[in-house]
């Protein structure tokens, strides 16, 4: 009898790990609809110590995963007139977080189907666009989160770099639920 119930407890067990595993938060580097896990920020890096307090000193340093290279370098270059705002920095700082943003930046291309166009926004990637698609304008423009780039508002984790959708809560309206 009690190795019945040995075996059963052990079955139990297994069979919660098989589950575990297969949830779709725990295989980082596949990017699926419902779960993305970005790199967090490095602490110990001082060039990621720098990317952070110059960009978050306006808005949440996105993770460099966010985006490729291409937009990173186009960023970059137009901080003069950063979304309405001069960005610019001093050169070495500019130099510094570029190399940063370059050597962190997606190897997967999240501007597929843009015909060439590099995106600026973490908004206009069509992985963005798809994985918001439900996500009505009431629930963006209100005052709690007034736009996609305040994405603190509703995914809980995403200073450091956790956007899994049992993560999200979205002001006014609750837990996310697809």
């Amino acid at each position: 009898m009690k190795t019945l119930l040995n075996l059963s407890v052990a079955a139990l067990i297994l069979a919660g790990g098989v589950y575990l595993y297969a949830d779709d938060d725990h295989e980082e580097g596949e990017h699926h609809r419902s779960s993305v896990v970005a790199k967090p920020l490095s602490k110990q890096d001082l060039s990621a110590a720098l990317y952070k307090k110059e960009c978050s000193s306006c808005h949440m340093a996105y993770q460099p995963s966010l985006l490729p290279k291409r937009s990173w370098d186009k960023t970059m270059n137009t901080l003069d007139n950063h979304f309405g705002t001069d960005a610019t920095l001093d050169p070495s700082d500019h130099k510094t977080i570029q190399h940063y943003l370059a050597s962190y930046a997606s190897k997967n291309d999240r501007l597929v189907d843009m015909k060439g166009a590099v995106a600026l926004r973490i908004s206009e990637t069509p992985y963005f666009v798809r994985e918001h698609r439900e996500v009505t304008k009431k629930m963006v423009t209100q005052p709690q989160v007034k736009s996609f780039a305040n994405c603190n508002a509703c995914h809980t984790k995403a200073e450091s770099g956790s956007y899994r959708e049992r993560e999200i809560s979205i002001p006014n309206y609750g837990r996310w639920e697809d």
